[in-house]
């Protein structure tokens, strides 16, 4: 129990330091050049704690419970990686199917960001989870 807590955790954290950065420097940039005027003033918290939380609870559970089982944290990254191509693709290509300022350089940037940022928090935190075992 110990070490999928502290899969959790760790996973949280580093989730959630990372797309601080890649948010900054990577996806507002592009979001900002499309839609900026979309966007809710202020920043609402709530659910974007709620999508953090929830997000993670179940990768940790689809990705990082059988990689620890395996004792192969490589198998989280690369798992974390699919599951979050997924998780913002479908994000990304019903945005772009239903809104009407959408852009691709939002579906490729947020995709691919997405796809780097959970494989990477994934297989971290199983990497901090091995330590509890």
């Amino acid at each position: 129990m110990l070490q999928i807590l502290s899969a959790y955790i760790a996973s949280t954290i580093i989730f959630l330091g990372l797309d601080m950065v890649g948010l900054k420097f990577i996806v507002k940039p592009v979001f900002d050049r499309h839609i900026s005027d979309l966007y809710a003033d202020p920043f609402r918290m709530g659910p974007a704690a709620v999508f953090y939380l929830a997000y993670v609870a179940g990768a940790v559970f689809l990705v990082s419970l059988p990689a620890l089982r395996a004792d192969a944290p490589v198998q989280a990254l690369i798992n974390g990686a699919v599951l979050g191509a997924l998780a913002y693709g479908t994000y990304e290509f019903t945005s772009l199917a239903v809104m009407r300022d959408w852009s691709w350089e939002q579906v490729i940037t947020d995709t691919l960001w997405g796809t780097v940022l959970t494989g990477v928090s994934l297989w971290l935190g199983v990497l901090v989870a091995r330590l509890f075992d």
